[in-house]
């Protein structure tokens, strides 16, 4: 059923896709589809194939963050403004780091790339006005997860990239290698860059090195699961290495309610029968999506969890959710 589903897609919503499902921890179903790109430069697609993981990064950075925490580097309730001086003003002396997880600090949500060609990307997320007060509602924020991204960089004296090398396998990783580059699913053709292969989707990252907090990693299906499974796993007794108990329990707690989608610390947690992740998993479940085709989801109550990566915006920046739906349906049926 769902090796029917993701060839009936393929050649229409995504020229490539690698799914992975986990159940209890062991691989269940694993593979690729289709090849990098709809032209005389394609390239066929493997499971170990990278793929733009678009806002999946911010999971990595999110648990980057909870491992400062864990470390007694950063606090979640403790105001940011004490590092970040820009926040020594207004609204922003209140903005907290499980405000920043939980998409609660008022940020607003991004930027037009075109409105801010010439600017410092850090700088204006940093800067900018807030929507609403801190702790008031839900908006979710590029500008929060960019501004985490420095913090992190600020506490620790390294890289985005270093921390990432650092907490994660090598596999993940930004700014993929010249030689690499061929080898990745193409993304979206837009009059500004032509058609995007290898290099970060997202405007905003891209104006940022292709470095930033909010999107920029690369990475296979395997290492969206094993960070998964680091907070799967632990509910049931399958340690996560990276962080103790008690924050990967948090992370995955409502931290914000919201009608369309509530909030843990990093994760989406499932709120209707109308999110990505279909009517079948529990109500407990948490997860991502990324704008390029990328998802996850996991189930604690039925200890499953799926990876589907695609290139979905190679063929237009269509709404995929039915197709996710269907894809997080077939495989709660089947596991």
């Amino acid at each position: 059923m769902i090796h029917k589903l993701l060839q009936a897609y393929l050649g229409k919503e995504y020229t490539a896709a690698v799914a992975r499902i986990e159940h209890r921890g062991r691989v269940v179903f694993e593979r690729a589809y289709g090849l990098t790109r709809d032209d005389a430069l394609a390239r066929p697609v493997y499971v170990d194939t990278l793929f733009d993981l678009a806002s999946l990064t911010k999971l990595f950075v999110a648990t980057l963050a909870l491992r400062l925490v864990a470390d007694g580097k950063l606090k979640l309730d403790e105001p940011l403004s004490v590092i970040l001086p820009e926040w020594r003003r207004d609204g922003h002396r209140a903005i907290t780091l499980r405000m920043l997880l939980a998409h609660t600090s008022g940020m607003n949500s991004g930027a037009d790339y075109r409105a801010i060609l010439d600017e410092n990307v850090e700088t204006f997320a940093l800067n900018s006005s807030l929507l609403a007060a801190p702790g008031e509602r839900v908006i979710y924020s590029d500008l929060g997860f960019i501004a985490l991204g420095a913090i992190a960089q600020r506490v620790t004296g390294a890289s985005l990239a270093a921390l990432a090398a650092q907490c994660f396998l090598p596999s993940v990783r930004f700014r993929p290698r010249a030689a690499v580059r061929p080898t990745i699913p193409a993304t979206e053709h837009d009059g500004w860059r032509g058609r995007v292969q290898g290099f970060v989707h997202d405007e905003k990252a891209y104006l940022m090195g292709g470095m930033a907090g909010h999107a920029g990693l690369f990475g296979t299906a395997a290492d969206v699961a094993r960070l998964t499974e680091c907070y799967l796993g632990t509910f049931h007794g399958r340690a996560c290495a990276p962080l103790p108990e008690s924050l990967v329990r948090e992370a995955v707690t409502e931290q914000a309610d919201d009608p369309v989608l509530r909030r843990g610390l990093g994760w989406a947690l499932k709120t209707s029968d109308e999110n990505s992740c279909g009517r079948f998993m529990n109500r407990s479940s948490f997860g991502h999506t990324g704008f390029v085709g990328t998802c996850v989801w996991a189930d604690p109550v039925r200890d499953v969890q799926g990876v589907l990566l695609t290139n979905a915006v190679y063929f237009g920046r269509g709404d995929i959710r039915d197709f996710r739906a269907e894809f997080y349906e077939a495989m709660m049926s089947e596991c």
